[in-house]
């Protein structure tokens, strides 16, 4: 059956169209820097976000209207929603999806029939597959939302749901590798602590690490060559996160020798709420060799928490494209749609609406950032800016050949330092210069 009824194949008409359902500036096919708009982006759908979010909040029930609004049947509920991900995708041209074990099949009495009904929507999955090019760029385990994970999962105080956790982790991603995703993802959305007085910090640290060992190597064990990813996030809803922001995740696996086998998932709401920028993020993980994937959204600077809505500014998606280039791009990761419609947008149109608003916003971001690393403009006032350590005692320190002792002797003979501008607002004029012609 068709659900998104009255909606075609979103397609590419232009910066003046007035049609709310066509593309302005993603375009498939047009080649940027050698390489198809498609293949730079990768967009990927948040199965999450789509089709299980309600619009509730705190102080309200879901309001969304959905066309599978009315199956009771639980498993046929999950076929009807993937059936409708499969349309949404295909007339959005969006070539992949994400999801957690959780979001494809409810969960059942035990955990044995969770096991089975995951293995039904796998094999309905697949069959939908064969008729379509839509494929999964990740999988990934909700190891968040049941009451069993209270106290965290990999870092609970109880060892019974450490392993309840580990085979959750192990069938998902057992489930994802039969469907071919190209990436797995940790997110320890309840690994870390409220208060120290009963926590013992340096057990939980170790069982985390443990259990991304233990899927190291049962990834070995069955064949599954994606790519693992870490997602950063600060907060919320534990006070300590022990996946806090990039640089805390590359030392916790630098510390447990887990780093040749991890690339970071980054997420831009999640990047303002540790108080960096979404390019602060992409740029730690791009100098550290750990540029992965991206969850695509933005989030509110007047509200403290996650609010995950659809990226629409076009400074963000600029400067995340120009790390993303000069990161040489994807290779098995994406841009995710990890945002929800506002619980007012609450009609099944609103959601290609917002996803075509996202994918806009990234084209435009994606052909700017092209030129500006084209043009060097950027780079070269960097470079010009640290040319001081291209020659003399400058190249002597990047050499390794200086030491405290001759660093003194110079500083002694060169005492009157000049120092120059940063130019920072001259490039911030530079930058809006690319972005606004």
């Amino acid at each position: 059956m068709e659900y998104f009824k009255g909606i075609g194949k979103i397609k590419y008409e232009g910066a003046q169209t007035d049609n709310p359902f066509a593309f302005r500036h993603y375009n498939p096919d047009e080649v940027v820097g050698g390489k198809k708009m498609k293949d730079h982006l990768r967009f990927a759908v948040a199965y999450w976000h789509t089709y299980q979010a309600r619009g509730a909040d705190p102080f309200g029930s879901g309001t969304a209207i959905r066309p599978w609004d009315g199956i009771t049947d639980p498993m046929s509920l999950a076929k009807a929603k993937m059936e409708a991900n499969f349309e949404f995708c295909e007339k959005l041209q969006v070539p992949f999806f994400c999801f957690h074990d959780r979001d494809i099949t409810p969960e059942a009495d035990t955990l044995a029939q969770t096991n089975k009904n995951l293995d039904e929507i796998v094999s309905f999955i697949k069959e939908l597959m064969k008729t379509s090019e839509v494929r999964v760029l990740w999988g990934t385990a909700n190891a968040f939302n049941n009451p069993r994970y209270v106290h965290g999962a990999a870092t609970s105080c109880n060892a019974d749901v450490f392993a309840f956790a580990a085979a959750q982790v192990k069938k998902a991603m057992e489930v994802t590798k039969e469907l071919g995703g190209q990436n797995y993802v940790f997110w320890g959305g309840r690994e870390g602590y409220e208060t120290l007085l009963n926590t013992d910090l340096k057990l939980e640290l170790d069982n985390f690490a443990r259990f991304l060992h233990m899927a190291v190597d049962y990834a070995k064990e069955i064949g599954f060559t994606g790519q693992f990813l870490i997602e950063p996030k600060p907060k919320e809803p534990t006070k300590h996160q022990y996946d806090f922001d990039t640089a805390t995740v590359i030392g916790f696996l630098k510390t447990y020798g887990l780093d040749k086998h991890f690339k970071m998932n980054i997420e831009a709401n999640h990047a303002t709420l540790a108080a960096h920028t979404f390019q602060h993020e992409l740029a730690m993980a791009r100098i550290n060799g750990m540029f992965g994937s991206v969850d695509a959204n933005q989030g509110d600077m007047l509200l403290g928490w996650d609010t995950d809505q659809f990226p629409t500014n076009i400074y963000d998606t600029t400067l995340a494209m120009y790390e993303t280039l000069k990161a040489g791009g994807f290779t098995t990761g994406g841009l995710n749609f990890d945002s929800k419609v506002r619980r007012a947008s609450f009609e099944p149109d609103d959601l290609f609406l917002a996803h075509i608003a996202g994918m806009d916003t990234f084209a435009w971001g994606l052909k700017i950032a092209h030129k500006m690393l084209s043009d060097g403009k950027l780079e070269d006032a960097v470079a010009k800016r640290y040319e001081s350590y291209k020659s003399g005692i400058g190249a002597d320190i990047v050499a390794g050949k200086a030491d405290f002792k001759s660093l003194e002797k110079y500083a002694l003979a060169n005492d009157k330092i000049v120092n120059k501008s940063g130019r920072q607002e001259l490039l911030e004029n530079i930058l809006n210069g690319y972005i606004y012609g």
